[in-house]
Order: structure tokens, then C-alpha cells, then sequence
């Protein structure tokens, strides 16, 4: 039976998958809410593909259970192609096609869905609708394959990476197009490792490693659960002695990143005083300094002691 308002639009129970050697899915355990931009955060390799792959009815898995809109994979497939809009991580269009062509041809695989021309404004790329797929810039390609997903006008969005490899620029526009869709109370299940992408555009966070989540919650909520509301970075002319920097007020953490000092804070207004007098009685120069309130970047690190992007 189709999802009803009070009844998870995924439902995700024990998903386990092993390549060879690799477990790149491990006994997870998942739900996504109707009308909700869930996100799926997390460094290359922890799972996230996979774990898309499989609720998009792609990849089999060794075991667990997958329940989508109500429906299950084995005995609904025709009706849930007909209600998901899938946009892969990377998505090979015949370049030989014009934008129009490939909107429409898309379009022929659903019952029902917007016309080609609204769909290519949609997208923004009526100025390109005759142009050939090969001659468009990255962020129209990618706006492209947006359209492709939004054909059958679907419940139910999946986004792998879906701004990976663009410019600020192209990365904005498809960002402004997910907030329409999500504006329109339509489900997305977004995957990235861009945390300023899942803390603009997600209502919850899952954040994955190594094929588990480790995390989940509200961008806001997870960045409030490591108790750091800073973070210092600092470089210095000479060395220093770190030791001293854990008994400073207000310090959480000390990390040394190759030279480059990072302090997680929870009072940056005592903490940065307290860290120049500190440089100060030891003499030590100090030639770089920053600050940013704390991301789920942040989170990923408190949690694993890695970054998001240098896995």
C-alpha cells in the first residue's frame, strides 16, 4: 500500500552489503519522513552510494529489509519506477542528443509527468534546449540529469552527489533547484560530503562511516552534541608547547593538522584572550589566525578523528 502522511516514506531495517573483502554496508538501520530533505553525510567509501543504490532497487542486498512509499522492491517495482525520481552520482547522457531530445526521451519511460518544456525551465536551460548534450558546461549537464529525475513529476527524489565536481556558482543554482522541490513537499534522500551542502539543504543528517551510521539528527542538533560552538585555527612562527593549551578556559580539544593548530571552543570571546597571553608567556609568535563556528565537519572529526574530504 502507498505511504500514508504518518508513515515513514523509507523505511531501511538491517541493509547489509559486501563487495569481496569490503563490507560496504553494515547492518544499517534507516527512516526518511514524508516531505523531508534527509541527507546522507559522509568521506568517499563509508557507504552512502551504496546504501542509495539499494533503496533505489539498483543493487540487491545480502539481507535487511527495504520499504519505500509503502511498497517493497520485490513485489511493487513496476508502481515505484513510476513515483521516483533517481539522479545517479554520475549520469551518462548521449552527447549526441540535444537537451530537448533527452528530456523527452526520459519522459517517455513514465504514465504521467510535466511536459518537456516545463520541465527545461524548470532546470533553467531553455536557452540550451537545442543544443547538444556534449557541448554543455558541467552544471548544465548536471542540471540536465536533474531534469531527467523530475520527468515523472516523483514523490520521492534521490540525489547522489548531486553537485560534485561543479563551480560556487553551478553548485548555487542546483542547490536553489533541490529547494524547490523541496518547497513543493516532495521527498529527497540526498547523498554529499560537502557539509555546508547538508546544513543548507537537509532537515536531518545521517552521518556515515565505514558503512554504519555514526550519527544522526538535525544538522543544528549534532553540532550541538559535540558541545563546541568554535573552532580556532592558528599557525605560529616558532614551535610551541601544545600540553599548555588544554587548560586554557573554555578549550575542548587540541588537534595539530602539519603545523596548523585547532582549538574546538566553547566560549570564543575567553578562549582567544587566553590563547594570545598564553603565546605571549611562551614567547611564541603567532603568524595565521581564524576562526569559524562549528559544522558538521566538525562533528565528523569529534566522532572519528578524520575530515569529511581527506578520508
Amino acid at each position: 500500500m502507498p505511504a500514508s502522511a504518518t508513515t515513514p516514506a523509507l523505511r531501511v531495517r538491517g541493509l547489509r552489503k559486501l563487495y569481496k573483502d569490503v563490507v560496504a554496508v553494515d547492518g544499517l538501520d534507516l527512516e526518511v519522513q514524508p516531505g523531508e530533505c534527509f541527507g546522507l553525510l559522509g568521506p568517499n567509501g563509508a557507504g552512502k552510494t551504496t546504501t542509495v543504490e539499494i533503496c533505489e532497487g539498483i543493487t540487491q542486498p545480502d539481507s535487511g529489509e527495504v520499504e519505500l512509499l509503502g511498497m517493497r522492491w520485490n513485489t511493487h517495482r513496476r508502481q515505484l519506477r513510476q513515483r521516483l525520481g533517481i539522479q545517479l552520482q554520475e549520469t551518462q547522457l548521449s552527447d549526441k542528443l540535444t537537451v530537448s531530445e533527452t528530456v523527452r526521451l526520459f519522459r517517455s519511460f513514465f504514465e504521467q509527468g510535466p511536459g518537456d518544456s516545463e520541465v527545461i525551465a524548470l532546470v533553467q536551460l531553455q536557452e540550451k534546449q537545442k543544443s547538444r548534450v556534449g557541448s554543455l558546461s558541467g552544471g548544465q549537464k548536471q542540471r540536465l540529469a536533474l531534469a531527467c529525475a523530475l520527468v515523472g513529476d516523483p514523490e520521492f527524489l534521490f540525489l547522489d552527489e548531486p553537485t560534485t565536481g561543479l563551480d560556487p556558482q553551478a553548485r548555487r543554482q542546483v542547490w536553489d533547484l533541490i529547494e524547490r522541490f523541496r518547497t513543493a513537499g516532495r521527498t529527497i534522500l540526498l547523498t554529499t560530503h560537502y557539509m555546508e551542502e547538508a546544513e543548507q539543504l537537509c532537515d536531518r543528517v545521517a552521518i556515515m562511516d565505514h558503512g554504519q551510521i555514526i550519527a544522526l539528527g538535525t544538522p543544528r542538533e549534532l553540532i550541538a552534541s559535540i558541545g563546541v560552538e568554535h573552532v580556532v585555527e592558528f599557525r605560529t612562527g616558532t614551535a610551541l608547547d601544545a600540553s599548555a593549551l588544554r587548560g586554557l578556559e573554555g578549550v575542548h580539544a587540541v588537534r595539530n593538522e602539519n603545523g596548523n593548530m585547532q582549538l574546538q571552543v566553547a566560549q570564543l570571546h575567553r578562549t582567544v584572550p587566553a590563547l594570545l597571553n598564553e603565546l605571549g608567556r611562551q614567547g611564541v609568535p603567532l603568524t595565521e589566525l581564524r576562526t569559524h563556528s562549528a559544522s558538521l565537519e566538525d562533528v565528523f572529526v569529534a566522532l572519528t578523528g578524520r575530515h569529511l574530504r581527506n578520508d
